[in-house]
């Protein structure tokens, strides 16, 4: 169902939305608590793995807006799940109006229970949390709704005492994934590093590594397609001399956003929160090839 401030209310069935003009982009989700819970996590999937990547296939919002009729005043939507918690979230008419989709389909097939079928939203760059599963009915309103999950959730306390509300876009991340956390290499030689790259505003641009701690940085090499709100694969090659050592990325996006680290992070936010932690991961090899996640 679509109400609120529009000229026509409307309801559809599954069939006539399939019937509507269809798109399937790539896009991932990453929850904004993504990282932070887990700093101390023994492995890459226990640190972040609370994001994914995928084609997802579904009807563009915009168009459903149009035949609905916006009225003048609207600047707000309110999206509601069916799940027993009703999930309820509120995003600005701007975005609703570019990239959002009302999904059904997902790499090629039904959307699965667990990923909320019959319908989602899809807000791409923007955390998962707002992504809203089992998609019930979406209001057009003229302001933010305040809702459970955007005042006492979803929010970051600053130094000052403020609260940092509605910080929708996914910051600029990077992270090893081999060799991570639980890896053991066999001996002194050269790997291939690999990972993944993403940010909410936009393509990678550019990802750089350090094998020795943040000393000296040097660029990777970006694996094709590079695309808008997607994951990004990266790969250096490295020859391990066999001694100790921390490996790191940081990645840069097409605004010139950089990943920063926990330090410049926490200068910026201060430590009294736990969303949008997009610090520069490090992973220390052992002398004997192990691989350990260095808290942060």
């Amino acid at each position: 169902m679509i109400h609120g401030m529009v000229d026509h209310p409307l309801i559809f069935t599954m069939e006539e939305l399939k019937r509507l003009p269809s798109v399937s982009r790539i896009y991932f989700i990453e929850c904004s608590g993504n990282g932070y819970r887990r700093r101390d996590a023994a492995t890459l999937q226990e640190a972040h793995g609370l994001t994914s990547c995928s084609e997802w296939t579904g009807v563009l919002l915009s168009l459903l807006l149009r035949e609905a009729g916006v009225q003048k005043g609207a600047s707000w939507l309110v999206a509601e799940g069916s799940d027993a918690a009703k999930m309820t979230r509120s995003i600005p008419l701007k975005k609703a109006l570019d990239d959002v989709l009302v999904a059904y389909g997902q790499n090629g097939e039904a959307l699965r229970p667990e990923q909320g079928y019959p319908l989602r939203l899809v807000v791409p760059g923007w955390e998962g949390n707002i992504c809203v599963k089992w998609l019930r009915r979406i209001k057009v309103v003229d302001q933010p709704y305040m809702t459970r999950e955007e005042t006492s959730k979803y929010t970051d306390l600053m130094p000052d005492g403020k609260a940092r509300q509605f910080s929708l876009e996914m910051d600029p991340k990077s992270v090893i994934t081999f060799p991570s956390g639980g890896h053991k290499l066999p001996a002194a030689g050269f790997y291939e590093i690999t990972g993944l790259a993403w940010s909410g505003r936009g393509a990678i641009s550019k990802v750089e590594i350090s094998t020795d701690g943040g000393n000296t940085w040097r660029p990777a090499e970006l694996q094709e397609p590079v695309l808008r709100l997607a994951h990004t694969r990266f790969r250096f090659a490295w020859q391990w001399d066999g001694r100790e050592t921390i490996l790191q990325s940081r990645c840069t996006d097409e605004n010139g956003d950089v990943q920063p680290t926990l330090a410049e992070l926490v200068q910026a936010r201060g430590e009294n929160w736990g969303y949008h932690f997009n610090p520069i991961q490090s992973w220390r090899v052992a002398a004997d090839g192990s691989v350990h996640n260095v808290a942060g």
